[in-house]
């Protein structure tokens, strides 16, 4: 007997979508708004002034006690131990074989205490993984755990408790996560009534890192960081207090440009920044360093899941690209990448980059084709569409 799946799940803020008119889609098995009027006016929104995106349905983890430092430097492919407090770090949750099975930030909010956000659709997998290592984690002796502590002060958001012994808590629901990113960010965030920062500053808060901040008194966890290329912030708050940040986020920045954004707009942002998209540019069957992330690996490290698959990996496989054309047909995930009349390689993501106006895409070629300036084609349903390999990021903010 087949099951039905379930059904995709709503976020706390969905009739607040609703009422501003977005048009929604299942992803990750959460219904989440697509756009709200174009595509194009949303992106170009963030790129010129702000735009305010739903995120809830990202997976939210909360790993404490002792030796938490040392447990995530086991299941994750960086070193999370060497992070400040305050702090926000980019990591891997690798298989054994050493393919991704996401990709994650890592907030170290006290000396034992960090926040894992991942992406929605790996929520149990992620879930999984920590379950698993735990039960294959060999903990470092009390000296050795003592010595990878930071000498900030501790730092713990509320919803962080100690613990005498090594939890990992998943807190999705208990939380939405509203994102505000583009260049009026901070002077947004700063004039929203009810928002107060109480660690430190906005003006002083260094690109991914954190700080502490309440919103009418409920506890707002604010960190700099976001998937659109261009300076933000993230926004966790429980989610009976989510609807009234929004509401107040979206009516200070009325006269800024701000606008509500779908994830139409954030796939085109992300795709011009460079940033990969678990299940196009990040998967199980993909290692870091195919996908231009080997620095996040921290390989001298003793052990960590998916060591023994990295080591042994095979040294041709194929690696990820920019590609830039010229025209307005952009290739699309799967189309045929092409030198000469041989395939050597796969579309993951392509867009017509509505800020640079010309056909960009990411692909994994052939190593022998993936030198900087190689020409190429891409086979756009049955047209040879010329391509020349380029350096990842296509966008790169002003600083």
């Amino acid at each position: 007997m087949t099951e039905t799946p379930a059904p995709p799940r709503s976020s706390p803020l969905h009739d607040r979508h609703e009422a501003l008119g977005a048009s929604f889609t299942d992803f990750g098995g959460w219904n989440m708004p697509v756009r709200y009027t174009s595509d194009l006016a949303e992106h170009r929104a963030v790129r010129e002034a702000a735009g305010l995106f739903d995120i809830s349905h990202m997976a939210e983890f909360v790993v404490a006690g002792p030796r938490a430092a040392g447990f995530l430097d086991y299941v994750l492919a960086g070193r999370l131990s060497a992070m400040k407090v305050g702090k926000a770090k980019y990591s891997l949750v690798l298989a054994a074989s050493g393919g991704i099975v996401d990709d994650v930030i890592v907030y170290r909010t006290g000396d034992e205490h960090f926040l894992v956000i991942a992406n929605a659709g790996n929520r149990d997998t992620v879930a999984a993984a920590f379950e698993t290592a735990r039960a294959t984690w060999a903990p470092a002796s009390d000296a050795a755990a003592a010595s990878s502590t930071t000498a900030d002060a501790p730092r713990s958001f509320a919803f962080v408790a100690g613990s005498t012994g090594l939890t990992v808590e998943d807190v999705t629901d208990r939380f939405a996560l509203i994102a505000l990113q583009g260049p009026e960010a901070r002077g947004i965030l700063s004039s929203t009534p009810g928002v107060e920062i109480t660690g430190t500053a906005l003006d002083d808060l260094g690109y991914y890192a954190w700080t502490d901040g309440t919103f009418d008194g409920a506890p707002l966890f604010v960190a700099r960081t976001g998937y659109t290329g261009e300076d933000g912030y993230e926004l966790l708050i429980p989610t009976a207090q989510a609807g009234a940040l929004w509401d107040a986020a979206l009516a200070a920045g009325a006269d800024r440009g701000l606008v509500p954004c779908g994830l139409a707009a954030r796939d085109t942002l992300r795709l011009e920044a460079g940033m990969p998209l678990y299940g196009h540019e990040l998967s199980r069957d993909i290692v870091p360093a195919q996908a231009g992330l080997g620095r996040v690996v921290a390989v001298d490290k003793d052990a960590f899941v998916g060591k023994d698959g990295l080591l042994s990996g095979p040294a041709d496989a194929p690696v990820l690209v920019g590609l830039v054309s010229e025209g307005r047909r952009a290739g699309r995930a799967g189309y045929s990448v092409l030198q000469g009349d041989d395939v050597v390689g796969e579309i993951t993501s392509g867009v017509l980059s509505p800020t640079l106006g010309h056909p960009v895409a990411m692909a994994f070629v052939e190593p022998a084709a993936s030198a900087h300036g190689t020409a190429l084609t891409i086979d756009v349903r049955g047209t040879r569409i010329p391509a020349t390999v380029t350096a990842l990021p296509f966008y790169r903010r002003n600083a």
